[in-house]
């Protein structure tokens, strides 16, 4: 096997590989914005793409402003399937064009030559890309300029190897794609019942006037902290002295980064807590960021960033409160007040209203969201899934640690 592989400097690669700089692979353009004071290049015509038009996607699909031909006469056009390299700021973010397109200043393009194919080098930039951030010391100020750019090294197999490469990872980000196709059209889903069920009900036609709008003639309008409709418990950050990760004593939750899709992940624990939630309460955080929702999947200690909202059995149930304060988001976040540090105040809370269907009508209204949700949890299973697998193939056909039938 030692014969087989060489160290030439960028790590081990095998034998029959050899070792170029980007310049060696295709033509480096550095974008150019048109003037934005001539009127004329901007409009329908040729995407105008900067590094905020990047995502997730293989291919840069939609931009936020565009430039007419005279616009595009005016920088330079890159043809269909060129490889965009971020240079300034965000280093080393990669995309391709998905069809013929100009660039600002912040992106290096690889024009690709005959002797490499495209879908390669983007799957070997992505790769490389905090080598690239390494290998041109960026510090406080990140920029490579295009002379720089044009020195990286880069491996790169025989032709006919690397469009096998790039044809599997392709492969594996076709199912991605997919699988972020039905998140999206699940997500629309979700937003359109949410629309529907807690505006509207489920099969009501007589509606009424109400303090919070046009809602079904049998619901009711309550305030969130009436006696019998829930308790709230006010979060309460225990000393620092008596958290721990070794899952002694209850789940500290506060608000933040614990926070997950529906059920927050602790990261610490502790000894003794001040203020409980109780399984299934509902929480809200009250604390920037202010109006995040999630429901304790067990007994757990509360900080002073939550507020559990445990709803009375017999009128309120969980799931409907849940989702309708989801729905409600961007009402708390407005409630919110302070200039540097957004809080809400629990008069707020126990003051704010809620449409209150019958309790079965709620369990149904949940019932249905919660089947979306579901399937948006199956969603984003499968996609992290297929990265997981996309990443273990790039460790290993991007280093030649194990070679492609050609």
């Amino acid at each position: 096997m030692k014969k087989e592989f060489k160290q030439p400097g960028i790590g081990r690669i095998p034998k029959e590989w050899a070792v170029v700089k980007v310049r060696d692979v295709g033509e480096v353009i550095t974008g150019t914005t048109p003037s934005t004071k001539i009127t004329e290049y901007w409009g329908e015509g040729y995407p105008f793409v900067t590094p905020t038009d990047f995502s997730d996607s293989k291919y840069v699909y939609e931009t936020e402003r565009s430039v007419t031909l005279k616009g595009a006469k005016a920088a330079r056009l890159i043809p269909k399937d060129s490889v965009m390299v971020t240079c300034i700021a965000s280093v080393g973010e990669v995309s391709m064009a998905a069809k013929e397109c100009i660039t600002n200043q912040q992106i290096n393009t690889i024009v690709c030559n005959e002797k490499t194919n495209p879908y390669y080098i983007y799957y070997i930039m992505a790769f490389k890309k905090n080598d690239l951030r390494r290998w041109a010391g960026i510090t406080t100020s990140p920029i490579i300029k295009k002379s720089l750019f044009e020195e990286f090294p880069l491996p790169l197999p025989p032709l006919p190897e690397q469009k096998k490469i790039a044809e599997i990872l392709g492969t594996v980000d076709k199912a991605i794609e997919k699988v972020e196709q039905a998140i999206e059209k699940a997500d629309r889903l979700k937003k359109g019942l949410m629309q529907e069920l807690l505006t509207k009900g489920i099969g009501h036609k007589e509606f009424k006037e109400s303090e919070i709008g046009r809602i079904p003639k049998e619901w009711e309008v309550v305030k969130l902290g009436d006696k019998d409709v829930s308790n709230l418990i006010i979060g309460q950050s225990p000393p620092s002295s008596t958290y721990n990760k070794k899952g002694e004593g209850l789940p500290f939750l506060q608000g933040k980064a614990e926070f997950g899709e529906i059920h927050p992940t602790p990261l610490l624990y502790c000894s003794r807590p001040i203020k409980i939630a109780e399984k299934n309460d509902v929480l809200l955080s009250v604390r920037a960021p202010v109006g995040d929702v999630n429901i304790a999947s067990l007994k757990s200690c509360i900080g002073r960033g939550l507020t559990a909202i445990r709803p009375k059995n017999n009128r309120l149930y969980y799931l409907y409160l849940f989702y309708y304060l989801i729905f409600k988001k961007r009402v708390f976040k407005s409630l919110s007040t302070g200039s540097t540090f957004k809080a809400i105040r629990r008069s707020e809370i126990e003051n704010y209203l809620i449409p209150l269907p019958s309790l079965p009508e709620q369990q149904k209204i949940a019932e249905i969201l919660d089947t979306v949700d579901k399937r948006l949890e199956v969603l984003k299973a499968k996609k992290q899934k297929f990265e997981r697998i996309k990443k273990g193939l790039m460790n290993d056909l991007l280093t030649g640690r194990k070679r492609v039938k050609v």
